[in-house]
């Protein structure tokens, strides 16, 4: 008798909007295509979506006609990847991206908020976002109160990694002139 082992049946971006397209998940799922595998993600707290909130008013006042605010939406990382990260800043785009999801060249900032998914967006999620080059990736994380901020993606990582607290400001690495005072998001 010969061994059968389960084997994991990866997805690709292709088939994950057929299934979209088909209705196979509830419109209540909150799920995401990580490197071909769907994953089910932690339910919004009131907490992360209060910061969410406060991410979306403050950066989209200050970038006011120079990038695309999205909140919860779609990036297409490759052909394996589809994350809804909790904010982006995009660069504009006449049809604001109602055409086609943006992929890693039109973001400008990436942010996750942090507290249950902590150590998934700093391992897995931060090699994916290195791996396609986002050029700075924010992890706005609640259990330490902080900014965690990643610049100059390489080899699946960020040469530039540092932490700030709420007496911190700090400027957008694509659109220097503008500062970010770290208390106005935590």
């Amino acid at each position: 008798m010969v061994a059968v082992f389960p084997q994991k049946h990866l997805t690709d971006i292709a088939e994950w909007h057929r299934m979209g397209e088909a209705g196979i998940f509830p419109p209540e799922s909150h799920l995401e295509l990580i490197e071909g595998e769907i994953l089910h993600m932690a339910p919004i707290g009131f907490n992360h979506a209060g910061h969410v909130n406060r991410l979306n008013s403050f950066l989209t006042l200050l970038t006011h006609g120079q990038a695309i605010p999205s909140v919860q939406n779609p990036v297409q990382l490759g052909d394996l990847s589809e994350p809804q990260p909790d904010f982006l800043l995009l660069r504009p785009e006449p049809s604001f991206y109602s055409s086609r999801h943006p992929d890693a060249a039109d973001v400008i900032l990436l942010v996750e908020v942090s507290d249950s998914t902590l150590r998934f967006d700093r391992q897995q999620k931060l090699r994916l976002y290195a791996s396609h080059n986002i050029p700075e990736y924010w992890i706005v994380n609640l259990i330490d109160n902080c900014l965690e901020v990643y610049r100059q993606p390489q080899d699946g990582d960020y040469l530039d990694k540092s932490v700030l607290t709420k007496a911190d400001s700090l400027n957008l690495a694509a659109l220097p002139e503008l500062q970010v005072s770290v208390a106005s998001i935590l």
